[in-house]
């Protein structure tokens, strides 16, 4: 059977949760049986997020085999059993670019280069990608980014508008929209549904179904008003109301609504009952917690509620795994030292993490975070550059080397606890050309690593350009920081433990890429565990 294709867009407003809501349609498909494969198509023109600033666009998600990609692409790891990839992400630079080398090479024969149907063919390219990279796809979920109506937008637009009407039957639109509620009107508007449907119409695109945004459930007449307006099937007007305790309970919302059936409906595929138990188990624990933690992270980015999103749910995942409610306290790292006392600043949570990042600005706050977490036995995870920060403390304050630290930071230091990866040296182009992806680490028995994983070997995500130093690691291991885990068929480090510490971890990876709900990372599971403990002990 050839591959069904849904195409979500989204109007009125931006961050209406497109790639959330595909995500849970995603996973209710599965739940019917189906194999689902996911793209998202962003319209910016960089190649892909891996330059910008996470105030710009929120956190970069790292793909196995390497892919820099958009935050939403972990909503779709999170909820789905689809395979993420390099195929489940295209931007307007990657099409511009793949056209112009194509123009430049002559593959065109000389022809004129147009966004018709040169750009739109590529898209188009992509779609059936993502459609053939595993066998058996049932579905294929297409997310275009952005907001109708803007210019970014249209060649992706077009695309599925041809798509569409080259595979009669085998497509379906769904459009996200928001309803507002003013509060001074005392009334529910749905003018604004009405012009982005308008929209999408001028463009030659029909609503299949239409995913209204709303602070309420909308009334009977109001989903009939948009119907008659929109030109949309009465029971195919559906209210996604903002939920109230987390974004895992989407995907239940919706199956109340029957989203699955009437999708399967529209695609002509088979009906099933939907098997969501063990989501509504996961889902009722996070409702009904037996105990509470705070957990503090010290970072950069936190401004952008987007910026550490991986982070703040694999929190949560190990959260709901150990039933306790989560206070997550945010700390700005360039203003730990703002009043000279590290505890007064930070203190009174259970557990501390510091999460990856670029540049030298909060650095000193954030070593002063991991030696306050280390000398008061504080459990403390550190990510990717948490991992070099609290290297370079153990250096600077236990084998008493003041100056020591990273390259990235002091290129001169004399002493480089942590230097530019040997494959990085002489790199020129920022994009895509970090340490990416997959790699093997194995695992020294008898350490915290190896008895959150119960393995000595696992497979974990990168996103770095530096390194622990091995000149240091002796030095290292003889003052009491443990390098638990090694690059395979390498010697670089991986992971570090402080021995004489309950639970204070480094990782150089990014663990929290690959944690779901009802299956937490294993290093946050148990960093969760030791906070939790050292709540009870410090009660």
């Amino acid at each position: 059977m050839s591959a069904k294709y849904i195409f979500v867009t989204g109007g009125v407003v931006s961050s209406l949760g497109k790639g959330l809501t595909a995500a849970s349609i995603a996973m209710l498909l599965e739940s019917q049986g189906l194999k689902v494969a996911m793209l998202k198509l962003d319209p910016y023109l960089n190649v892909d997020p891996g330059t910008m600033n996470p105030f710009e666009h929120g956190e970069v998600y790292v793909t196995d085999d390497g892919a820099e990609t958009d935050l939403d692409l972990g909503h779709y790891y999170r909820f789905t059993n689809a395979t993420i990839s390099k195929a489940s992400n295209a931007t307007s630079g990657q099409i511009y670019d793949a056209v112009i080398k194509r123009e430049r090479r002559g593959d065109y024969l000389g022809k004129t280069v147009q966004v018709i149907p040169h750009v739109t063919n590529e898209i188009k390219k992509r779609i059936l990608d993502c459609a053939h990279h595993d066998e058996g796809t049932d579905v294929v979920i297409v997310e275009i980014g952005g907001t109708v109506g803007d210019i970014e937008s249209l060649p992706f637009l077009e695309a599925i508008r041809q798509f569409r009407h080259e595979r009669s039957g085998m497509c379906i639109n769904i459009h996200l929209t928001y309803v507002p509620f003013l509060k001074a009107a005392g009334e529910v508007k749905t003018k604004p549904t009405q012009h982005s449907v308008q929209i999408l119409r001028e463009i030659g695109i029909m609503p299949d179904m239409i995913i209204c945004r709303c602070e309420n459930p909308l009334s009977q007449e109001i989903k009939d008003k948009i119907s008659l307006f929109c030109s949309v099937r009465k029971d195919m007007v559906i209210d996604e109301v903002d939920v109230l305790f987390s974004i895992y309970e989407v995907p239940l919302s919706l199956k109340k609504q029957q989203i699955d059936v009437k999708v399967c409906q529209l695609l002509c595929l088979p009906e099933k009952t939907s098997e969501l138990k063990g989501w509504e188990e996961m889902v009722h624990k996070m409702r009904h917690p037996k105990d509470k933690i705070v957990i503090g992270i010290i970072g950069k980015y936190l401004q952008h509620q987007d910026a550490y999103k991986s982070v703040f749910e694999a929190l949560q995942h190990a959260a709901i795994d150990h039933q306790v409610d989560l206070e997550i306290r945010r700390f700005e790292s360039d203003k730990v030292l703002q009043d000279g006392d590290v505890e007064k600043t930070i203190g009174g949570c259970d557990g501390y993490l510091v999460p990856g990042g670029f540049g030298e600005r909060g650095w000193m706050g954030k070593i002063m975070t991991a030696k306050y977490c280390r000398e008061k036995k504080i459990p403390y995870l550190g990510l990717c550059l948490g991992m070099q920060v609290m290297c370079v403390e153990f250096a600077r304050h236990v084998l008493k080397l003041p100056d020591a630290n990273s390259t990235e930071m002091d290129p001169k230091t004399p002493h480089p606890v942590i230097s530019l990866l040997s494959e990085q040296q002489g790199v020129k182009e920022k994009g895509g050309t970090m340490r990416l992806g997959t790699f093997d680490c194995n695992l020294k028995s008898g350490t915290k690593a190896e008895k959150a994983y119960g393995k000595t070997q696992v497979t974990e995500r990168h996103r770095h350009r530096f390194e622990f130093n091995n000149v240091f690691k002796d030095q290292f291991e003889k003052n009491g920081l443990v390098i638990s885990g090694i690059l395979h068929n390498n010697s670089l480090c991986e992971i570090t433990e402080v021995k004489d510490h309950p639970w204070m971890v480094g990782v150089q990876f990014h663990p929290e890429f690959k944690s779901k709900p009802g299956q937490p990372h294993p290093l946050f599971r148990d960093f969760i565990e030791a906070a939790l403990n050292y709540k009870k002990s410090h009660g």
